[in-house]
């Protein structure tokens, strides 16, 4: 196949490890540490919205959030990521991944900031303001998913392309975990100035009105990891992929990967002119051949994606929840504001911490050795297993002595999601679509994953309920109770299992092999992927 294809996409294939390669994994790594700060960073302080905006005098226990608003705040962001999945990744196969890339990262950087500012003071407006610009906030996130998995896939070899795809998603983690220590600091700081009595004791004076800041400086602080790397951003080159396979510009491509690589590349315009003769012979996205040749791959990365994010989501958004429900965490009116947060985002630390950073890190390490295909079979079925244990005997760990064990397991779950298909339905669909389509189908992919996101968010917080109304949080129906969720998270994982035998195995091969692009170049005379198996 090497020799079907131009030299400088060769050269790209066989480099050694090099600087630029680390330089883009950091480049397009803190728009997702960025993302991953942003979509969880709304968990931390969504209890302390409630107790400010939503206090009810007399009430036995502090204010929260209504269902409506707290669905609306907690989902938004996912709404806007999908769309954003799918236009910006539409829009990086038509005008270039580099021209759309440093959008994404002002409209990241300018709805942080606008995300903790609000129009007015009543609850209705400044839930209506935060909502608003998580919106768009979401949509210029959702354009970083396929423009770093493409744009670092492209710029990758053969040997070690899983590996860097994976640490630019593996800087979710880092994202993540900052979240949670700014949060433990802020509000700490904020506690130790403005101390105040638990809610039992005095329900008014349990919420000092400088908390009203610590919200606002958790959320706005998302803009500066993003800010910080918008020049560098600018400054990279357009993927070579991109230049010679879409925009027909050899000479380009050859320069560009020249002052890249260090080193002197051919431009082959003739090879350029060739597959410009041969042009009409390529098919379109959705036609009956892109159906015959990716269909079922398209199939695959769309339902592993949709299914894995129900679950890791469901958890993800509303683990405060599940630890107040084993006890982890206090009962609310036996805390001050400041302290409950201080106490839900060192939960969430150590959850990350100890088991969703490493799993991350570990597919970084092994993907390349283990393959995509191998990691992702795993993940579901351990992820499927620890929600079984945890569900099936849950009364057992509701019981104060059996605390910890139940924090072991679920760390597990996070640790098999991360090491597993939360990682690899984010690397594989940026190897296996033709350059032209790449974007495009990461975005779809990506967008029904984000679907699945909504599906989780949204639906376990009305699950999770009690069965009993009078025992559901105030505002919700009565659920299924969470034992019953953890059986349908667990039933949720086991289809990913077996929806992941649609995903081919892209370890080792170029990205012209794994797409068929050599084929069509030879004249559409293959009709069948070599890959495809």
């Amino acid at each position: 196949m090497a020799g079907d294809n131009l030299e400088v996409l060769n050269a790209l294939d066989v480099a050694k490890t090099q600087w630029y390669h680390f330089t883009a994994i950091i480049i397009a790594g803190m728009g997702f540490f960025t993302d991953a700060y942003d979509l969880f960073c709304i968990s931390l302080v969504t209890k302390l919205l409630g107790r400010i905006y939503y206090h009810v005098d007399g009430a036995e226990k502090p204010g929260s959030l209504p269902p409506n608003v707290s669905a609306a705040v907690n989902g938004v962001a996912l709404c806007g990521t999908l769309a954003g999945q799918l236009f910006f990744g539409w829009l990086g196969d038509k005008l270039g991944r580099k021209k759309v890339y440093g959008l994404t990262l002002l409209l990241m950087v300018i709805c942080s900031i606008a995300s903790g500012l609000s129009f007015g003071h009543t609850p209705k407006s400044v839930m209506a303001t935060l909502c608003f610009f998580r919106f768009w906030l979401g949509f210029g996130i959702g354009g970083d998913y396929p423009l770093s998995a493409t744009i670092m896939s492209e710029y990758a070899n053969k040997k070690t392309r899983g590996a860097f795809i994976a640490a630019v998603f593996a800087m979710q983690g880092f994202g993540i975990l900052a979240g949670g220590i700014f949060a433990i600091v802020v509000s700490a700081a904020f506690k130790a100035k403005f101390n105040s009595p638990p809610y039992e004791v005095d329900p008014a004076g349990s919420t000092v009105p400088e908390a009203d800041y610590v919200w606002r400086i958790i959320l706005m602080v998302g803009a500066l990891p993003a800010a910080l790397t918008y020049y560098w951003r600018m400054k990279m080159p357009e993927t070579a992929r991109y230049t010679a396979l879409v925009a027909k510009n050899a000479k380009q491509a050859a320069s560009d990967m020249s002052k890249v690589l260090q080193m002197d590349i051919e431009a082959e315009p003739q090879k350029i002119a060739q597959m410009e003769q041969k042009k009409s012979s390529q098919f379109a996205l959705f036609s009956k051949e892109f159906g015959k040749r990716h269909g079922l791959h398209l199939l695959g990365t769309t339902t592993t994606w949709f299914l894995l994010d129900i679950a890791f989501y469901s958890q993800n958004l509303f683990q405060k929840d599940i630890f107040s429900a084993i006890g982890w965490i206090p009962s609310a009116k036996t805390m001050n504001a400041l302290e409950e947060v201080y106490r839900i985002a060192r939960a969430q630390t150590l959850i990350a911490l100890c088991s969703t950073v490493p799993g991350y890190w570990f597919t970084v390490a092994l993907i390349d050795r283990m393959g995509r295909f191998a990691i992702q079979l795993m993940g579901f079925f351990f992820m499927t297993v620890f929600m079984f244990a945890l569900a099936f005997p849950y009364d057992h760990w509701t019981h104060k002595e059996n605390r910890i064990g139940f924090v072991v397991m679920y760390s597990l779950t996070f640790f098999f999601a991360n090491f597993g298909p939360n990682a690899t339905t984010f690397v594989v669909p940026a190897e296996i679509f033709p350059a032209r389509f790449r974007s495009t189908c990461h975005g779809i992919s990506a967008a029904s994953g984000k679907l699945g996101a909504i599906v989780g968010a949204f639906g376990f917080l009305y699950l999770a309920q009690n069965k009993d109304k009078a025992k559901a949080d105030a505002g919700y129906p009565a659920g299924i109770g969470v034992k019953n969720s953890l059986i349908v998270l667990g039933v949720i994982n086991a289809l990913g299992f077996l929806f992941t035998f649609l995903v081919p195995e892209s370890k080792g091969k170029s990205l012209e092999e794994m797409s068929g692009e050599n084929d069509e170049n030879e004249g559409g005379g293959q009709t069948e992927l070599s890959s495809s198996a």
